[in-house]
């Protein structure tokens, strides 16, 4: 299988005329070899359904968000006062984003298919569905099509005058580059900071201030195993030889820093740590040791006890912990660690309530 994936993102502006031509060309080419007959297994219906079908069964287990526009979730009772969150993205990233929508974190989420952005249109009806005069704030992963299409709703927005502001998420330093940087799992933590300053009153412009301050510090690198299947396709993500891991894949199955062999577990935390210890200094961590998706929580344990381990011979210490699936690539084998250096009033936010049972 060969995975050929090929972006252009082209902005451009006549400052005279205050105009602006967005261009995202996506080219994605998969050619699959596999033994003849062989099929992809999945739990779908019908591959086209996938997104609907999914937004159809969260609502029925969580009675608190309502489904609007067709692929838009939000908060069933939609608060009066605050800055309102939006965020959002292609799916396969579940929990991520829908399943944060709940007091203390996302007041709505936008839904795109399965690692594809969603289109302006969508976001808008989301910016106006939650926003209450206090002013929303769109929390955006640093993807070409993510950030066009964000900053295309966040004008029409304002263009019916509703008050708008965007961060970033720029927390993956498997490329050196922080502007290209992805964003990925340290964005929960962004929703839950964010969540926690909308609850405690904070201004929109005040906010978008604390979470960029935050989130100048905060840094996540991944691996992977196994690439992920694309149910939408009947294809995998990435091609990868049994023997082999990615060290500092993207949540989609972007390249990396390197593919080298597999080693025990204890050997790739020492990795990932080498990287992150190189731009994250403090003494005193918030962890978060995040599931690819198709790792068991056993092994992300295990991989916790060596994070531990590597963390105190470097005199480190861990004042919380985060375990779990937050930030996913569908069915992808690895993990990915995040980085926060501990602040109280940041670690209280992450510990404060949220309806979301994700978190």
């Amino acid at each position: 299988m060969r995975d050929c994936t090929t972006f252009l993102y082209t902005k451009l502006s006549n400052v005279d005329n205050s105009f602006y031509v967005n261009v995202f060309i996506l080219k994605h080419i998969i050619e699959e070899t596999t033994i003849e007959g062989e099929q992809m297994k999945k739990l779908i219906q019908d591959k086209t359904h996938f997104l609907q079908d999914m937004l159809d069964g969260l609502k029925i287990t969580n009675p608190n968000i309502d489904v609007i526009a067709d692929t838009v979730v939000v908060r069933q009772h939609k608060k009066t006062s605050g800055v309102a969150l939006v965020s959002g993205g292609g799916s396969g990233h579940e929990p991520a984003h829908a399943g944060y929508v709940g007091e203390g974190m996302l007041d709505a989420a936008v839904c795109g298919e399965v690692f594809t952005s969603p289109t302006p249109d969508k976001v808008l009806e989301a910016i106006k569905a939650v926003d209450n005069g206090d002013g929303v704030l769109l929390i955006v992963k640093n993807y070409a099509g993510d950030v066009m299409n964000f900053e295309m709703a966040k004008d029409m927005a304002e263009m019916e005058d509703i008050q708008v502001e965007m961060v970033i998420v720029r927390d993956d330093i498997a490329i050196d580059d922080v502007e290209k940087r992805r964003g990925v799992a340290g964005t929960v933590f962004v929703h839950k900071y964010a969540g926690y300053l909308s609850e405690h009153g904070k201004k929109l412009t005040e906010i978008k201030t604390e979470v960029e301050a935050m989130m100048e510090h905060m840094r996540t690198i991944g691996m992977a195993l196994t690439p992920p299947a694309v149910p939408t396709t009947g294809k995998y993500g990435f091609d990868i030889e049994d023997h082999e891991m990615e060290i500092g894949i993207g949540i989609h199955g972007e390249r990396g820093l390197e593919r080298v062999p597999v080693e025990p577990v204890e050997q790739i935390v020492q990795r990932l740590i080498e990287q992150l210890k190189q731009e994250v200094t403090s003494d005193e961590l918030i962890v978060m040791v995040n599931g690819m998706g198709g790792t068991p929580l056993s092994e992300l344990d295990i991989v916790t006890k060596y994070v531990a381990l590597q963390l105190e011979k470097e005199g480190k210490t861990v004042k919380a912990w985060f375990v779990g699936d937050y930030m996913t690539s569908l069915d992808m084998q690895g993990f990915s660690l995040t980085f926060v250096p501990y602040d109280e009033r940041v670690l209280s936010a992450f510990r404060a309530p949220t309806t979301s049972r994700f978190f």
